[in-house]
């Protein structure tokens, strides 16, 4: 039926062309496609296929299999018997990804997450990489980064490999043509093209700086090279974002002048070391920035300072705004840790500062990054999620004050209540208006203003004359130095109320 149709419809389409083309009303003409070439994008050719066609067998397969330790799920039952007397079983698992050879000698580059046990308790036993020719090979994993998703696999190749070399991403502008390719669900050696939408895009990691484009990325295209229009690698596909799994034209991939060194680094066997200044930081918002009286996204404010190392040395102190790091300036584009990160270790920089309005430049020694179980312990502990989240009935006091706080002075015996350092000094919170920026962002009673302004408070009088002293810079928002039991003092903006 489908066939016949098709007939039909051919014969009616055939007849209206005859009724078009042998008709004396209307006049000679053809159809809108014949003799129709459509030009080339600028700057990109006609057709991808002489480059695809070279860059193909560079690119493979990796699969992993995995096994995964699972708890029987009818343990305690009458029928765990069944299933090894209640002892946990083991199954086997896969993963698919993609990655790119970088030396004849069988040097692979994908991400870490590819090779990686995909669930808690997996372990990988193989990692098997499959080449365009449908090739097998049991790779070896030479070096991991886990904090930038790189991983760089060996294989013995029976004979040289073609392979592809990077190029220099910090030259890519945004609106050049890219292509990808890579594995996405399985389907090998998938091209796919677009552009560079953004450059230096962070998706919550300490050192993103990612290429950000709209060319079709998918899962399994992850560790999959991004090329430029001269076929050199500027990218590895490594994140999509996607909130049904599948494409929607935003993909991100590591850029090669970030990607190149450490894999260059992981390829000698050696672990990837970073600079460090032990300082906790805060990126500089607008509720931030209004509260200093200083511009946005310009600099990042220390939260705090961890004791005998580089910034407390060089005499940071919590509360001050780094905005620049050995002559490179700190913005959004390019965070403080990943300036730090990149300094060699043991060298002396410079640091420029803002403390209390005042520029002021400082020299820190670079230490190297302690391992991450070591920094949790001096992370802060509170997420600053839980601070939006917290809900508070208020007293009618708060609600007659600019911040919607109110407060009294501590004593001895709230000090001990709340469980804080006897010397500490301040103002404890005994009610927060929900309505106000205060109550948005979490404050509630029991919590310790030290300083509002960069300024010690010990009374409500305190609190207010600092209030009044930033309205009348024509500033709408208040730095607070809060302390929580059980958690190290961090530093809040809080916007006064609308008048």
């Amino acid at each position: 039926m489908r066939y016949a149709y098709a007939i039909t419809g051919a014969l009616l389409l055939g007849g209206t062309a005859i009724a078009v083309t042998t008709s004396s009303n209307v006049g000679a003409q053809v159809a809108q496609n014949e003799g129709l070439q459509a030009a080339a994008p600028a700057g990109a050719p006609a057709s991808l296929a002489d480059m695809v066609e070279k860059l193909q067998p560079a690119v493979v397969n990796i699969s992993t299999k995995q096994r995964v330790q699972v708890q029987n799920p009818f343990a305690g039952t009458p029928f765990g018997n069944l299933f090894g007397q209640g002892q946990p079983q083991t199954r086997q698992a896969q993963s698919l990804g993609s990655g790119f050879i970088i030396s004849a000698d069988g040097y692979i580059v994908t991400n870490n997450h590819v090779v990686s046990a995909g669930a808690e308790g997996a372990s990988v036993e193989q990692i098997t990489v499959t080449m365009t020719n449908r090739e097998e090979y049991t790779a070896k994993l030479v070096g991991r980064d886990a904090a930038t998703d790189i991983a760089v696999l060996k294989i013995e190749p029976k004979k040289a490999l073609p392979f592809v070399k990077f190029g220099d991403s910090s030259k890519a502008r945004v609106g050049d043509w890219v292509v990808a390719i890579g594995n996405p669900f399985a389907l090998s050696g998938t091209v796919t093209a677009g552009i560079i939408s953004a450059l230096h895009r962070g998706t919550g990691g300490t050192y993103d700086k990612f290429i950000q484009t709209d060319a079709s990325i998918n899962q399994g295209n992850s560790g999959g090279p991004m090329f430029d229009m001269r076929g050199n690698v500027i990218g590895i596909n490594s994140q999509i974002l996607s909130p049904s799994g599948g494409n929607v034209g935003i993909g991100f991939a590591i850029p090669s002048e970030q990607a190149e060194p450490i894999v260059r680094t992981l390829m000698k066997g050696q672990t990837v070391k970073r600079g460090y200044l032990g300082v906790q930081i805060s990126p500089l918002g607008e509720d931030l920035a209004e509260s200093l009286g200083l511009a946005k996204n310009s600099g990042e404010f220390i939260q705090g300072v961890e004791p005998g190392k580089g910034a407390d040395k060089a005499g940071i102190k919590a509360g001050d705004v780094i905005v620049s790091v050995n002559g490179q300036e700190v913005n959004p584009d390019q965070n403080l840790s990943s300036i730090v990160a990149n300094q060699p270790i043991g060298s002396k920089v410079p640091i420029v500062l803002i403390r209390n309005g005042q520029r002021m430049t400082v020299t820190a020694v670079v230490g190297e990054r302690p391992p991450e179980d070591e920094l949790n312990s001096f992370a802060q502990s509170q997420d600053d999620e839980d601070f939006t989240q917290q809900q508070q009935q208020t007293p009618g006091k708060a609600a007659e004050q600019s911040l919607g706080i109110a407060a009294i002075p501590l004593t001895p015996g709230i000090i001990r209540q709340l469980g804080i350092p006897t010397d500490t000094r301040g103002i404890v919170i005994t009610g927060v208006d929900g309505s106000t920026d205060a109550g948005a962002k979490g404050l509630r009673r029991g919590d310790v203003i030290i300083s509002a302004n960069n300024r010690p408070v010990t009374s409500q009088a305190e609190l207010d004359a600092q209030v009044k002293a930033v309205a009348g810079q024509g500033r709408n928002a208040i730095l607070l130095q809060v302390l929580r039991r059980g958690q190290p003092p961090i530093f809040l903006p809080v916007r006064m109320r609308d008048k």
